[in-house]
């Protein structure tokens, strides 16, 4: 019968702590830190027009895990603008939105993410164009539905998002920087347009102002 020593011992032992701490990672929940919520707006919203203090809702595009609890696709989020500001020439335009809830047909859960300055475009592109084209200059995002069809027909420029495919990878929006403020909120602004939100646009909400990269 071999004998174990105590370097032999101690090895195993913190071998064992090693596996049994992995095993928990990958078992534990994903938190909502961290996680990004892509979520279609319901409707319009522009920087100091849409007032502060307005309901919003939106409806989000991809099941997603936190706490142990599964948020159905087509959970509706709740919220509201908590800053609106009209660009002008003296300051640049800002916008900030919050969701507090999501809803869906079995359950609800509390939440507390922030509108961050990525969107998912339309998964086909005009030839030539690029994604962060799909931004105006006159109105900081993409038409509604969408983007009028090269040859002049503007027919599908009322279509719902989902019809018309979205990308899978998320881009950052055109001339728009995210910054989080003291009390933990995230506020667009840009010195070169006036924010709008298309309601038919994902959009990607999150607990912080996200890093470069696409998703």
């Amino acid at each position: 019968m071999r004998i174990v020593n105590s370097r032999e011992f101690a090895l195993a032992l913190l071998l064992f702590v090693a596996i049994s701490l992995c095993r928990s990672a990958e078992a534990a929940p994903k938190s909502a830190a961290g996680l990004e919520f892509p979520l279609i707006m319901r409707q319009n919203v522009v920087a100091g027009t849409t007032p502060v203090g307005t309901k919003v809702q939106a409806k989000l595009t991809l099941a997603t895990l936190v706490n142990g609890v599964v948020i159905p696709e087509d959970a509706i989020f709740s919220g509201e603008v908590t800053e609106s500001v009209q660009k002008s020439d003296s300051q640049p335009s800002r916008l900030a939105v919050r969701m507090d809830s999501a809803q869906w047909k079995s359950g609800s859960a509390p939440m507390k993410i922030f509108l961050t300055a990525w969107y998912y475009p339309s998964a086909s592109l005009i030839p030539g164009e690029s994604a962060a084209d799909r931004y105006s200059h006159d109105h900081g995002l993409r038409r509604p539905g969408g983007f009028p069809d090269p040859n002049g027909d503007d027919a599908n420029s009322g279509q719902d998002a989902a019809s018309l495919g979205v990308s899978e990878h998320r881009v950052q929006m055109k001339d728009i920087e995210a910054t989080r403020n003291k009390d933990g909120m995230v506020t667009l602004t840009s010195k070169h347009v006036n924010i709008k939100l298309d309601k038919q646009t994902t959009y990607v909400f999150a607990t912080s102002d996200l890093a470069g990269g696409t998703g």
